[in-house]
């Protein structure tokens, strides 16, 4: 990966994915010269020994929150502006899930459009699949992936309903030091995740899906709980040291290998490259 970069483009858990990659890679390279920037959407981080990036682009749904003329934000399912920066990385891992129910405060929007129609609200879960589909749209219609690989983080789950894992009535993951027995059954599999599957395996271009969700499904041990420095319970983001530190083994191994395959194929006269 010398001298390319490499961008996380979602919410807090591609940040907690971000600084988990940062955390192994000074861990392997800790006397690297760096240098640091933080903008308000958008980090990165440079070692300049090996002339690596590595970015965190904010986006909690993908697709744009733009103002109209009175001042309201407005959630656009059909417009994806950013992108003109994202298909400049080399490598680009993007999720949204997180921020699709959320309501009150902390919803990052007052109005939602889609197509010409304009709507206090409308089905989150109808939203959140015409967002992810202009998105791989725009993947298919914008982004080289000869030069630029794609990654799609799956659904992160949560632990704040203690009866998936034998403890009705729980209602946290505090006090959790063992990972569920077992597996993700097809009961429990969030539907947001098969709606990821299926746009995922619509897209033309190469996208690599990390269906990260059933091993972390597992880890009801691997939150901060009431250890999050912001008070409350967490449940949701990842401790790091932890379950993100695997998410970048599987996506470094990939990124490994496809260079492998890449330089290989150079190699091959072209009839065994049309063939493979």
């Amino acid at each position: 990966m010398k001298g390319k970069k490499i961008m996380f483009v979602g919410d807090s858990l591609s940040m907690n994915q971000y600084e988990s990659l940062l955390c192994m890679l000074h861990a392997a390279a800790p006397n690297s010269n760096i240098t640091r920037l933080a903008r308000e959407w958008i980090r990165s981080v440079t070692l300049w020994d090996y002339g690596v990036s590595i970015m965190l682009f904010t986006s909690h749904y993908l697709v744009d929150i733009q103002q109209d003329k009175i001042g309201r934000r407005v959630l656009n399912l059909g417009s994806v502006s950013s992108g003109n920066l994202w298909k400049q990385m080399d490598v680009l891992i993007f999720n949204t899930w997180l921020w699709w129910y959320r309501k009150g405060p902390k919803q990052g929007w007052n109005y939602i459009r889609d197509g010409k129609i304009i709507s206090k609200d409308m089905n989150r879960m109808t939203a959140f699949t015409k967002a992810l589909r202009t998105w791989a749209k725009w993947v298919d219609s914008s982004v080289d992936t000869r030069k630029t690989s794609v990654f799609f983080q799956g659904v992160s789950p949560a632990h704040y309903n203690g009866a998936a894992w034998g403890r009705p009535g729980v209602r946290d993951c505090s006090n959790e030091t063992k990972p569920i027995a077992g597996g993700l059954t097809q009961s429990v599999v969030p539907l947001a995740l098969k709606v990821q599957q299926d746009i995922i395996g619509s897209i033309r271009k190469p996208v690599h899906f990390l269906n990260i969700t059933a091993m972390s499904y597992m880890r009801k041990d691997g939150h901060p709980a009431s250890h999050n420095g912001l008070g409350g319970m967490d449940c949701t983001h990842w401790c790091v040291a932890g379950v993100p530190d695997t998410w970048n083994h599987i996506l470094s191994t990939i990124l490994i290998h496809s260079g492998k395959r890449g330089k290989e194929s150079k190699k091959l006269p072209r009839q065994t490259l049309a063939h493979k």
